[in-house]
This record gives C-alpha cells, sequence and structure tokens, in this order.
C-alpha cells in the first residue's frame, strides 16, 4: 500500500493557473475522481495534495477545493501542502491564520520560478524560520544548482523539517549526475532534510526510458538519505509527461524489488506516516 505524498489537482473553472500556457501537455482539467480511480488500481490508499504554483489571488482559493474534496465520503485525501509566501512583510500574519488547521500539513513555495534574491533574503529566511516548532514541514522545489542556496536556507533554519521534492529535480535525460549528485549529498547531511521520490520520470526527456536510465539516480537517493529519511510521491499529472501514474508506480516496485519488507515501507508508506502524522 502507497501514500502519495505529492498530487496535484487542476480545476481551471474554479482557480488560475498562470503557468500551465507554457506547458500544452498538462493545460488541462486534472480532477480528483481521475485520480481517485487509477489510485484505488494500484495501491495507493491515501494522499497529499501539493500546492499546483497558483495566481497568487488563489492561493487560499485552493486550500478551500482541496477541503472540499477531502471532504467526500472515502475520499483518499489526507491533507494539504500549501502554497506560501515567505518573501512577503505580510506572511507572519498569514501563517498564524493556518497554524492550527489540522488539514494543513506543510507549507511550498517554488523557488525555480523566481530570481535567486527571493529566497536569499534575510526576510524569507526568517520567516521560514518561524516554522520551526509547528510540526509543519517545507518543501524544497529547486534546480540542482541552486541546492547551495537550499542549503544555506536549512542550515538558517536548523528545526524546520524540508523535504527536497523530485528526487532534487536531476537531469535525467542528459544522462549527467554532476551536480546534482554532489549538491544532493551535501543536503543529505543535514539532519532535519528529507528526500521526496516523486515522478522523476518527467525529468527523462523521453518516453523511451528503461529502468535502468531512473536506477543510478534512485540509488544515490538512498544511498544518501538512506531509507528512513525518504518519502514516495506520484508527481501527478507532471509525472505524465515521461508516461503516466500507473507506470510510475510499476517502476519504482521494480527498482525496490530486491529491498528488503521494512525498506519498501519505509519508502511507501510508514516515513510519511510518521513526518506527517496520518
Amino acid at each position: 500500500m502507497i501514500i502519495d505524498t505529492h498530487v496535484h489537482l487542476i480545476y481551471r473553472d474554479r482557480i488560475s493557473y498562470p503557468w500551465l500556457s507554457g506547458v500544452q501537455a498538462l493545460d488541462k482539467d486534472w480532477h480528483y475522481d481521475d485520480y481517485e480511480q487509477i489510485a484505488r488500481r494500484i495501491g495507493i490508499t491515501d494522499c497529499l495534495h501539493m500546492e499546483v504554483d497558483v495566481a497568487d489571488q488563489d492561493r487560499d482559493n485552493e486550500t478551500t477545493l482541496v477541503r472540499e474534496l477531502m471532504g467526500r465520503p472515502g475520499s483518499l485525501l489526507r491533507g494539504a501542502i500549501v502554497a506560501c509566501r515567505p518573501e512577503s512583510e505580510q506572511f507572519a500574519r498569514w501563517l498564524d491564520t493556518q497554524i492550527g488547521h489540522t488539514d494543513i500539513k506543510g507549507f511550498r513555495r517554488v523557488l525555480h520560478v523566481v530570481d535567486d534574491e527571493v529566497s536569499t533574503s534575510s526576510l524569507f529566511r526568517d520567516n521560514v524560520k518561524r516554522l520551526s516548532g509547528t510540526g509543519l514541514t517545507f518543501d524544497l522545489c529547486v534546480k540542482p544548482t541552486q541546492m547551495p542556496i537550499a542549503l544555506e536556507l536549512v542550515d538558517h533554519c536548523p528545526d524546520v523539517q524540508f523535504i527536497v521534492d523530485h528526487c532534487g529535480v536531476p537531469d535525467i535525460g542528459s544522462g549527467q549526475m554532476r551536480p546534482w549528485a554532489e549538491n544532493l549529498a551535501k543536503l543529505a547531511k543535514r539532519p532535519n532534510v528529507m528526500c521526496k521520490v516523486s515522478g522523476i520520470i518527467a525529468y527523462t526527456g523521453t518516453e523511451n526510458w528503461t529502468l535502468d536510465t531512473l536506477r543510478p539516480y534512485m540509488e544515490h537517493v538512498i544511498d544518501v538519505f538512506g531509507w528512513l529519511r525518504v518519502v514516495w510521491g506520484s508527481d501527478s499529472p507532471v509525472c505524465t509527461l515521461g508516461g503516466n501514474l500507473e507506470t510510475w508506480v510499476a517502476a519504482t516496485h521494480a527498482l525496490i524489488k530486491g529491498c528488503s519488507a521494512a525498506e519498501k515501507a519505509a519508502l511507501l508508506r510508514t516515513n510519511a506516516q510518521q513526518l506527517w502524522s496520518l
């Protein structure tokens, strides 16, 4: 059984997604019902919604939508990772309105879509530090070349739990391991960082990849983080850029086939249960 810690749902009739127009393959609705039908077939029993970099004015609307979907009888949704703007002077006041909602499990600010100066400012870093002691996580969505900046943020906030999205977005299509491998290893040395093995088939640049295409990257993640500091995610629907949800689940099972039952459970379920109290 699998907990999917990284699901994007897209409802264009209710929310604006400015970036979608630039990714034609994803520029359509991706509703919960469609995801749930597939998820139940392939062993996904629970999931967390990951914010979809919506227009600023729709960030709270996205959380409202997720709450509605969580309220459906038998819903697989167990919580939300919510979009935030730590670079804002209003962040502290906004954060106060979010803390205490048990359906909010953490926050994310996509950093590869903004100038590096945004996340290196003292305001941004001090605001992320406000998550200390709250039990709320912060997802790091960065390119490999931005990992040194992410490392500075992590060191500034030693009591915040960070999760590196998508194995640190390796350039699998090029076959290059550097600088991704070295920078990820440095992040892994910080005890307050975990890694999300999520939808990396999207970074192969082709639908003709094989398990051997993915294996070096998966093995490096496990090597530097260990089995107790990784969680699994689909990154649906972004994973469809390299196949589909079913393909990514099948590839994951194949890549960990020789591992122990405890190791498999840690990646696919138990680490997420402990991290987010699911």
